[in-house]
């Protein structure tokens, strides 16, 4: 693998409602079915359930089944593996992406941005640090779907990160706005935006198209797979990163602040 790219593979399942057993044995199979190289292995945002407001139901700890079977496929597959599960801490649930390595070690970012409009502020905390992944010389900046509506706490101060990695449920009635905002953060940012969602019907009767995507740092078009399950692999390139942002250092001219 060069230095200089970045292999990640975004799988769009049809997450199957509250079916734990059944989530997990499709990943793995889509996942022993990837061939080439792979850095990180995106999967959407709680993976495990499907946008679910029962975490009393469906929490796990952090020694859980579903985070072992994400260290497990990171070692058996020897990829970092990346996606929210609905985790308990502390007498309290959290939609927590995880960023599980090989070697180990769990990198962990709870949702900041929680969806009212679905309740998800009524049964979860939300988060209040940001997480910034390394991998192979890269800065992979994780965010959880709703997140992505708020730029500010997106912003690339300088030359903070490389890559915005959104995992989401992101439903098909707002799918416009899906595609739009993730074009808009790779632009704003001059970085590389990946979007991993799913597709088909949850518990709840909401539709779901997929969309994922991926783009470059001037916002242009790199993949983007709708309707239909896929599990696909873009690699991206850090050479290409680097000259769009001297040949146009716009980022050197942002406003500067504080996120208190």
């Amino acid at each position: 693998m060069s230095n200089g790219q970045l292999h990640i593979t975004l799988i769009q399942p049809d997450i199957v409602w509250e079916d734990k057993v059944a989530n997990l044995q499709q990943y793995e199979e889509m996942i022993a079915g990837i061939t080439g190289a792979k850095h990180v292995v995106a999967l959407p945002e709680m993976f495990s359930t499907g946008f679910s407001m029962a975490p009393e139901r469906l929490a796990e700890p952090m020694d859980g089944s579903s985070v072992k079977w994400m260290a497990d496929m990171a070692v058996k597959y020897r990829c970092i593996l990346t996606g929210s599960l609905i985790i308990k801490e502390e007498g309290k649930y959290y939609n927590r992406m995880l960023w599980v390595q090989p070697n180990g070690q769990i990198g962990v970012y709870d949702k900041r941005h929680l969806f009212a409009y679905a309740n998800e502020d009524k049964h979860y905390t939300r988060g209040e640090t940001k997480l910034i992944a390394q991998v192979n010389g890269w800065r992979i900046k994780l965010q959880v779907c709703y997140d992505l509506r708020f730029p500010v706490w997106a912003r690339n101060q300088g030359d903070e990160y490389d890559v915005l990695l959104y995992v989401a449920n992101w439903p098909e009635p707002r799918s416009l706005a899906w595609k739009t905002l993730l074009q808009a953060r790779a632009i704003e940012n001059m970085c590389y935006v990946v979007g991993v969602n799913r597709v088909g019907k949850d518990g709840k009767d909401n539709n779901y198209t997929g969309d994922s995507s991926v783009f470059g740092p001037l916002g242009e078009a790199i993949w983007q797979q709708s309707n239909d399950v896929a599990c696909h692999t873009v690699t991206l390139e850090k050479e290409t990163l680097q000259n769009v942002r001297t040949k146009l250092p716009f980022l050197n001219d942002a406003d500067k602040f504080l996120l208190l």
